[in-house]
């Protein structure tokens, strides 16, 4: 059986709803007003992706396990392909800007050679990695 997904949304739990706002709005993002309120704010990365900002609180009504510690563990990477070495830079100073933290790590020779990235730490200490892919470099 073969399933077909029309759109992904994404919950994250955040401390504080309005700067985690802020700190996206900042970045050039939209909000859909339509599913956005105190408990939560829907994030638009494009016309079929979405992240649900969820208050914390919120957050924890859906699940009965605890909020992962962000500063101690990952739970999760973001990652968000862009048309540009230099999209992929200006997000992640437009970011550091706003509260981001820079968490790019090292990559392999051959990794570095199709892909370019920047991987950054929101304000809730969630991980986006931030990519433009060569793709002339995938076809040699």
């Amino acid at each position: 059986m073969t399933i077909k997904v029309s759109s992904i949304y994404v919950n994250l739990p955040v401390k504080n709803l309005a700067q985690s706002i802020s700190f996206f709005k900042a970045l050039g993002f939209e909000f859909n007003e339509e599913f956005t309120d105190n408990k939560g704010a829907n994030l638009v990365i494009n016309d079929s992706i979405f992240v649900m900002l969820l208050t914390e609180e919120f957050f924890t009504s859906f699940t009965h396990l605890e909020i992962a510690d962000t500063s101690k563990e990952n739970e999760v990477i973001l990652a968000l392909q862009v048309e540009s070495k230099d999209a992929v830079d200006k997000f992640v100073a437009t970011a550091i800007e706003h509260g981001g933290e820079d968490k790019t790590t090292a990559l392999s020779e051959e990794e570095e050679e199709m892909m370019y990235y920047r991987r950054i730490k929101d304000l809730d200490g969630h991980l986006w990695e931030i990519m433009y892919m060569d793709m002339s470099a995938m076809e040699s």
